[in-house]
């Protein structure tokens, strides 16, 4: 699949029609192509293909206060070292390519700590940042955040009912990922939509453990990614963190899926992805998502 069209101008300048969002285009770099692949600014989506580290410093010297309501992220797990798991009852290799594999703890942890530490700065004084893991790499970036000063807001436990079993019979099932949430400082006064939670969860205070199937195939119809998370675990995270309008920023968008569930409940969505073969997924899936949004908005 092919790289999708670009959209921009050149590095520095800001278009200022959009949609409180300004479309940066940049010079490649050795390690980023650095361009804008999809952009909506009526319904507010941007995807870039780029290095997020590179593209977050240039943001942080244009937003000195930050400008992301809530941020999502489900960086590498570095996981993929030869293992092996259970795939449609079929034994394959846990290797879902050269961006998962394992640097060392102390090179992995340093990593979390560039992408977070730019995260931080990024939002909003009251805005929270989200982000998924295995134990692989969830301990890390718990870490990291307490080192950076941010306050950990929860722990969430995504709970999947129907998880590939242990090939080996040496360890329990793996079963679960962790999900921390994180306001950028203690003094930030984070958005809880404690309503609309117990609304979803039959009157009642949700708990911090959710049972959501993985995504199902008709989140896949247009390919898929090896980490892909369902719309439905976005839906909940967004709806419980954001207000209509507000700005979604996901560093690692692989396939979108944050952006799918940004758009659908009425919020903007910033992404970005490095690894090309994910991209044009992406865009399928965006733009399915947008046009059924001005669809229903009657756009011309």
């Amino acid at each position: 699949m092919g790289i999708p069209k670009v959209y921009g101008m050149k590095y520095g300048k800001i278009d200022e029609k959009q949609n409180h969002f300004p479309v940066f285009v940049m010079e490649s770099s050795e390690h980023s192509p650095n361009q804008c692949v999809l952009r909506d600014d009526d319904i507010g989506a941007w995807l870039y293909h780029a290095n997020c580290i590179e593209f977050m410093d240039i943001l942080i010297g244009k937003y000195i206060d930050g400008i992301f309501d809530m941020i999502f992220a489900d960086p590498p797990y570095f996981l993929s070292n030869g293992g092996i798991t259970c795939h449609a009852g079929k034994m394959v290799k846990v290797d879902k390519g050269q961006w998962d594999k394992s640097n060392g703890p102390e090179l992995n942890h340093e990593f979390n700590m560039s992408w977070l530490s730019r995260c931080q700065r990024l939002l909003k004084p009251n805005g929270t940042i989200w982000v998924s893991g295995t134990h692989h790499v969830i301990h890390s970036v718990g870490y990291a955040m307490q080192q950076l000063g941010m306050k950990i807001l929860n722990d969430i436990t995504w709970e999947k009912p129907n998880p590939p079993p242990n090939l080996s019979c040496r360890y329990f099932t793996h079963s679960t990922e962790t999900i921390i949430w994180a306001a950028r400082n203690e003094k930030a006064k984070h958005c809880f939509n404690y309503d609309a939670m117990r609304k979803i969860n039959d009157g009642k205070q949700m708990k911090s453990v959710w049972t959501l199937p993985s995504p199902n195939g008709n989140e896949k119809v247009f390919g898929k990614h090896p980490t892909q998370k369902p719309i439905a675990l976005l839906e909940r995270i967004i709806l419980a963190s954001t207000n209509e309008g507000d700005l979604v920023m996901d560093p690692f968008s692989g396939s979108s899926t944050t952006g799918v569930a940004a758009i659908r409940l009425k919020r903007r969505f910033v992404g970005i992805e490095l690894e090309s073969e994910y991209l044009s997924l992406s865009v399928k899936r965006l733009e399915q998502e947008i046009n059924a949004r001005k669809s229903s908005l009657n756009f011309v």
